[in-house]
């Protein structure tokens, strides 16, 4: 949307952007959570050792972290250990059958261990419900129905139950105000006590030391303002005394190592507007036990992701760190905060704890922020407002011959943008740089390793048949493999090929 709107130069009512930054906010703290409990956390919290925990001493630890309610109950503990056991001894541990039980890298003690899992299940209830409040103005979840170019498709009335009304914003502010309570009292307490013992990887999974962020949650109405309440910035090397402006024309993809080709070579890095997909599959054919990567050999279907020649991080630990570093008040407050439990320096948060902080941290940073967005929605339209979408640009008449646009958004996993080309008053070129294929960026043609990649060297690994130390460094930059996955069968033959016409 931002993209065509750019290229268009349409400016979206004042309920448009409002709607936008609450959707982005309800959907960065529902994928938060869920990344946290659901895809992380069994990275360090073993679910077998949570069979020996005592329920009154895990009841003990709990409540002195946090006045949840469920915490104080040692029949509550009691109650989850035996749903766990019944699980074990069933022979089939469903929803906790991955995982390398009783792995010498888990450190928790064992009502720990028991106290999470309690979590866990509660954070299946509660993203659940959470997500209603997606669905009363966006339709559905993770990808939203009711964006359109030009604004939003939810209409705003306080008199119509068919619109947004006065009982919306009451039903959104009471999502709010649960979401905010269990990233208070659950997630943010958990993740504080599962880091503290796990200190020692606040010197692992450090990456690339480059981090770049499109900036967020829109205060005026342009496509791709710097008028953000999360800002935007580049920082290199590590180097927080000096935040680079962001510059969408410093972006560029070059296939060097993937499996694509490049009319003009593929070492030539090319800015998304003259960006090419044409798949040049060049890898196994028969056994794809490993890979190549020596020499000049392709070995991924990503392609290398540059920003001004260099690999960069995106995601939440990017999003703090140039927040943090522009002395953003509520981000320094947060990261000093978490810095202070833990009891560890600045340092600590170019590593995969630092990362798995950075996302805790925005979860509570957001879900704070999130009645305040939801009031503004509820201000505007006590003044009269009630538009929702500017159509001056609907009729293709109205559209110049040739246009450029480009579109920036944070998503949870990091910078998104795409990039359009019209000409002819058609789209002759469109390309999304998404912030999975940044971070899982393979090796340049001078050799730069890609986030991912560079974040793993020197990893220790105490059993090499069972990598969980890899792949706790590599959950913690939330990798999307949806977007940049292709399907062969055993052959190595494509299954299916998408086109869009």
């Amino acid at each position: 949307m931002r993209a065509v709107e750019h290229a268009l130069g349409i400016i979206i009512p004042d309920n448009a952007r409002i709607l936008r930054n609450i959707i982005n906010a309800i959907q960065m703290v529902h994928d938060h959570v869920i990344h946290f409990y659901h895809l992380h956390a069994l990275d360090w919290v073993d679910i077998v050792s949570a069979l020996k925990a005592d329920p009154k001493k895990t009841a003990d630890l709990a409540s002195s972290i946090s006045d949840w309610p469920n915490n104080a109950s040692a029949s509550y503990f009691k109650a989850v250990a035996a749903k766990l056991k019944a699980f074990v001894d069933s022979g089939q541990l469903g929803i906790f059958s991955n995982g390398y039980w009783g792995h010498p890298a888990y450190k928790l003690p064992p009502e720990a261990n028991l106290m999470a899992v309690a979590h866990y299940l509660e954070a299946l209830d509660w993203q659940r419900d959470f997500i209603k409040a997606m669905a009363l103005i966006g339709a559905k979840n993770p990808h939203p129905q009711t964006y359109l170019v030009g604004g939003m498709a939810t209409p705003v009335d306080p008199n119509s139950q068919n619109a947004i009304n006065a009982g919306t914003i009451a039903q959104l502010n009471e999502y709010a105000r649960r979401a905010k309570e269990f990233v208070d009292k659950v997630y943010i307490p958990d993740l504080l006590a599962v880091a503290s013992f796990y200190k020692d990887w606040a010197a692992i999974g450090g990456g690339v030391g480059n981090y770049l962020s499109y900036g967020e949650f829109q205060k005026d109405n342009n496509p791709n303002t710097s008028n953000v309440w999360l800002p935007a910035g580049f920082i290199r090397g590590k180097n927080l005394s000096k935040i680079e402006p962001v510059d969408h024309k410093k972006v560029t993809e070059e296939v060097s190592r993937a499996w694509y080709k490049y009319t003009g070579g593929d070492s030539k890095p090319l800015h998304p507007w003259d960006g090419e997909t044409t798949p040049n599959y060049t890898g196994p054919k028969t056994s794809y036990k490993e890979l190549d990567t020596s020499g000049n050999n392709k070995y991924s279907w990503t392609k290398a992701i540059r920003y001004d020649g260099l690999p960069v991080e995106v995601g939440p630990l990017a999003r703090m760190v140039i927040a943090y570093a522009a002395g953003h008040k509520e981000v320094k407050d947060l990261v000093g905060y978490a810095l202070n439990k833990l009891g560890v320096g600045p340092e600590a948060l170019f590593s995969t704890l630092g990362r798995t902080a950075a996302r805790g941290i925005e979860t509570k940073l957001i879900a704070d922020k999130l009645p305040e967005f939801i009031g503004d929605l509820a201000n505007n339209i006590k003044k009269g407002d009630y538009r929702i979408a500017n159509t001056e640009k609907w009729d293709p008449a109205t559209w110049p011959a040739e246009a450029k646009g480009y579109g920036y958004h944070e998503a949870p996993r990091g910078s998104l943008c795409h990039w359009i080309v019209i000409k002819d008053k058609k789209i002759a070129n469109y390309q999304m740089v998404v912030p999975g294929g940044i971070n899982a960026s393979p090796r340049d043609a001078k050799g730069q390793l890609g986030p991912d990649e560079q974040a793993l060297i020197g990893t220790p690994i105490a059993k090499p048949d069972q990598p969980i130390e890899i792949i706790r460094t590599i959950h913690s930059f939330d990798p999307c493999m949806a977007c940049g996955i292709h399907l062969l069968d055993a052959e190595g033959k494509e299954i299916v090929q998408v086109k869009v016409r």
